[in-house]
């Protein structure tokens, strides 16, 4: 089923029956049948084209920061671009950088060359192409500022280019998760700045996350979309569930807006968790919580 790429790929760079909570920063997640790791735009090119060809079930992923999988795992293939494409180029006060590059790492890569517009990324988890799809922010800035062209594959297999206002760039959202594309770089604007402001604005980002997140258990960042008019955290503190448990998943008590892997958590148990803050957020307040969390794999 799978002969041709272990035709065209190293075995190195193949494993077969990989467990997802290896690959995700909520380490939850059944294995998947065949995990592939390109190291080329070409290559994410002739795995997905032989996928559609042998209609295999095709998964790409970036650094697993934003996902639940389900503990059945994922059946098909998984393409992990999270730290294979990560090349960096900078031109004046431009950016160029493959999907597979770490967030944090292009923000400080952005400081060491006086360019600000990233100090927002600092801490956060997670690669490039994930942050441009859900269109990642933080502290008042957002990767909507700063995006000048993303290149994706497109559902034919082609290299596409998109500019901003073909991006429908929004809270948390973008044309890239509407449709079949996949990130594979960006070129982003920045603008001039003394290095060591930058560095300082970092610093006190990276401050406020280490103070006002549970970064020391596992989870998939903010669990929540946040709804007009409400901050979910205290919301869901009011709602008296700061601490709540199912199983190993707990809403974090030192900031109520994070479901978090306190301890050999199920995807079910982080499933039944968030639907019981649903339920309650909709009894209480009349309001339908959206999920920020990509939940995959089979049920």
């Amino acid at each position: 089923m799978y002969s041709e790429i272990f035709d065209f790929l190293p075995p190195e760079r193949i494993k077969i029956n990989e467990p997802m909570k290896e690959h995700s920063s909520f380490k939850i997640g059944g294995p998947v049948d065949l995990m592939v790791l390109p190291e080329s735009i070409e290559e994410i090119q002739r795995i997905t084209h032989y996928c559609r060809k042998k209609d295999i079930p095709c998964f790409v992923f970036g650094l697993g920061s934003n996902i639940l999988v389900r503990d059945k795992g994922i059946r098909g293939v998984a393409i992990k671009v999270g730290n294979n494409l990560k090349n960096i180029s900078i031109c004046n006060d431009t950016i160029f950088a493959e999907a597979g590059v770490r967030l944090a790492e292009l923000s400080q890569a952005a400081a060491d060359y006086s360019l600000s517009g990233l100090e927002f990324a600092e801490g956060i988890p997670g690669s490039l192409g994930g942050a441009v799809v859900m269109n990642a922010g933080a502290y008042g800035g957002e990767m909507k500022d700063v995006l000048k062209e993303v290149r994706a594959i497109t559902p034919d297999g082609n290299l596409s280019s998109f500019k901003p206002e073909e991006m429908k760039l929004r809270y948390r959202g973008s044309i890239f998760q509407e449709e079949e594309l996949i990130v594979v770089s960006a070129l982003m604007q920045l603008h001039k700045e003394r290095a060591e402001d930058i560095r300082a604005r970092m610093q006190d980002f990276a401050k406020r996350r280490r103070e006002k997140q549970p970064l020391e258990y596992p989870s998939a960042g903010s669990t929540f979309r946040r709804p007009a008019g409400f901050f979910v955290g205290p919301m869901i503190e009011e709602m008296g569930l700061k601490g709540f448990k199912v199983g190993g998943a707990e809403v974090s008590r030192k900031h109520a807006g994070f479901i978090i892997n306190s301890g050999n958590a199920t995807a079910n148990e982080v499933l039944e968790l968030i639907a019981i803050v649903k339920a309650k957020a909709k009894e209480h307040y009349g309001i339908e919580l959206e999920t920020e969390v990509k939940v995959v794999g089979e049920e």
